[in-house]
Parts: structure tokens; C-alpha cells; sequence
């Protein structure tokens, strides 16, 4: 749980430093509220590559998973425990 809670942490970090969005909370919708454009995804994505450097495979991206930070948190580590060492 602590790990999750960091990867909340880091990621909250990235969207106010590289995205210049602040994230009111984990559980924003970020798309909803407007927080993220289509432009911003895929910068997203790219910085979560990056920074993180963890790599979410396209085919593996539901636009719902991107939504908030506790969900991309959530992904984050499941794509992590599904990619071999």
C-alpha cells in the first residue's frame, strides 16, 4: 500500500512540474474536470516514461485508466508486475 501511495506522490509530482496542472486530489477526474486535453495524454505518457521510467503499452491503455491518479497509479503497478525483470 505505502508503494501506491508513492506512486501517487510521484505522479502528482510530474502533472504539477512537467504538465503545470495541480491535482486537487488522487481521485480527480482529470478528463472531466478538464485538467487533460488529448495533447496532454499523450505528453502524459510520455513523461511517465521518462520520469518513472515505466513504459505503458498502448494496447494496453484505457482511456478510463487515465482518469485519475489512484487509477494511472493502479496501472502503473500492474504493468509493472506483469513486465519481467
Amino acid at each position: 500500500m505505502q508503494a501506491h501511495a508513492t506512486l501517487v506522490r510521484d505522479l502528482s509530482a510530474l502533472f504539477r512540474d512537467k504538465l503545470f496542472i495541480e491535482v486537487p486530489a488522487p481521485d480527480t477526474d482529470l478528463i472531466d474536470t478538464g485538467l487533460l486535453d488529448s495533447l496532454q495524454l499523450v505528453q502524459l505518457l510520455l513523461h511517465v516514461e521518462q520520469e518513472l521510467g515505466h513504459r505503458i503499452p498502448l494496447d494496453e491503455i484505457d482511456l478510463d485508466d487515465l482518469r485519475s491518479l489512484e487509477r494511472l497509479a493502479r496501472v502503473i503497478a500492474q504493468t509493472r508486475e506483469a513486465t519481467p525483470a
